[in-house]
């Protein structure tokens, strides 16, 4: 049987649009889209039939099934050539067990998935992989595009220009000047893309980009674009394999713009739906407090999530007050009995050096996530006997500037319980051996 999927209205607005169009936003309503797929096509295979469909593929070198999204292409984008695919080898990633770190929260059973462990160092490849070989698929149908262009707080730019440079589609990326890492900015620029630096927040870039999608000047590479959402639910499906497909009790998520939520239900779903699970684990959405307008929401009992001026935060990538996915984030969070809690400054650098001392080196936004972790377990919400996996969303070694101030007590506000200062000293044997003996007496 053939697989099928195309654009819908997340709302449920009448009409289809074929996932090649360059389209953004429901014409009726001018509400989010969704990618439908036939589910009831899917589900001539059961649900131990695709369970094995997968694990036969998984990591293998035969293209495309060596990336964890393709793997799972009837899932994802069943009509896709396969010579259209641009693709990394993304996903794929290690479940880390967090053993020592775990034990310290009095946890048995605590795992990091390593999303950061990808081409361009973090999970927005999952979601670019799909949107780059679509605009492909879409140009050697006749689509004009003068440029595939997103606003990022660093990572999607990163990863857009990569997937782009290796499709050679031309790609432009607009960022809030001196507002993210100099990893990230350097990503980009050494992948040819033209990075515009503009004197404002993530929410100002995206106004921009929008308008300049809605002119049809650019095609719109962020994940309001339901494109990105289709990679980025591989992620909920390979976490469940990677359990032999059972499924954790909490999955944690670092939110910003809140696409992650939406393709984590996503995932969970098709699999429910197509019988490989029969149960959905609890979701937690995890907000900075200086940018937490669904955890504000969530607080006061709304579905709609109202805009906030974010403030600085040393998680930048979540930076964002408008989240473009909230809608998508409150249906997530319904589904999955989800939560929404936030981490202070403090709260989320301090976990970030308690993870480091076990052996991780943590991105600010996936200590976000342990940080709500930590007052999770410290409330009794999540228990002892409890499964909980925390999504890692990026690579810590894109932040070198966030582990140096912390050492370096150069973070405002944020005590530094864990500092790690390097001792220097003339070359001078005595002065080592003094010093080592201070570090470690007896």
């Amino acid at each position: 049987m053939s697989y099928h999927a195309e654009f819908r209205c997340f709302s449920g607005c009448e009409g289809s649009w074929p996932v090649t169009q360059a389209i953004y936003s429901c014409p009726s309503c001018g509400g989010l889209l969704e990618v439908r797929h036939d589910v009831e096509a899917l589900r001539d295979r059961s649900g131990p039939a695709w369970m094995k469909v997968f694990d036969d593929r998984y990591k293998q070198n035969a293209w495309p099934y060596g990336s964890g999204v393709w793997g799972k292409h009837e899932w994802v984008m069943p009509e896709l050539p396969e010579r259209s695919i641009v693709s990394m080898y993304e996903g794929g990633t290690n479940l880390f067990w967090a053993e020592r770190y775990g034990k310290s929260l009095g946890l048995q059973d605590v795992w990091v998935k390593l999303c950061g462990n990808s081409h361009s160092g973090s999970f927005k490849d999952l979601g670019m992989t799909v949107l780059v070989s679509v605009v492909r698929w879409a140009v050697e149908q006749g689509l004009e595009v003068k440029a595939v262009a997103c606003a990022s707080t660093g990572d999607t730019s990163a990863s857009l220009a990569a997937y782009g440079a290796a499709a050679g589609l031309p790609v432009a990326v607009l960022l809030p000047r001196g507002k993210i890492s100099t990893a990230q900015l350097v990503q980009p620029l050494a992948h040819g893309a033209m990075v515009l630096g503009l004197d404002t927040d993530f929410d100002g870039c995206m106004a921009i980009v929008k308008q300049l999608a809605a002119e049809g000047i650019i095609y719109l590479a962020n994940s309001m674009n339901p494109l990105r959402i289709e990679g980025q639910k591989t992620v909920g499906i390979e976490i469940v394999q990677q359990f032999d497909w059972q499924v954790p009790d909490w999955i944690i998520l670092p939110s910003g713009n809140l696409g992650n939520a939406a393709a984590m239900y996503a995932g969970f779903k098709m699999m429910k739906q197509c019988g490989l699970i029969a149960r959905y684990p609890r979701l937690v959405m995890a907000q900075a407090e200086n940018a937490n307008p669904l955890y504000r929401a969530w607080q006061a009992g709304k579905k709609t999530v109202e805009p906030v001026a974010a403030k600085p935060t040393q998680a930048t990538a979540i930076q964002i007050g408008n989240p473009v996915s909230a809608p998508r984030a409150i249906r997530a969070l319904e589904a999955m009995d989800g939560m929404v809690e936030q981490a202070s400054e403090e709260e989320l650098c301090e976990a970030a050096a308690r993870a480091d001392r076990t052996g991780m080196y943590t991105c600010p936004h996936t200590a976000v996530g342990l940080a709500v972790l930590e007052k999770l377990v410290a409330r009794g919400t999540i228990a002892k006997r409890d499964r909980v996996v925390c999504v890692s969303t990026a690579n810590g070694l894109k932040f070198t500037e966030f582990k140096v101030n912390y050492h370096d007590n150069k973070i405002p506000g944020v005590v530094g319980n864990s500092r790690n200062a390097p001792v220097m000293l003339p070359a001078d044997y005595g002065q080592v051996l003094d010093a080592m003996r201070r570090r470690f007496p007896g």
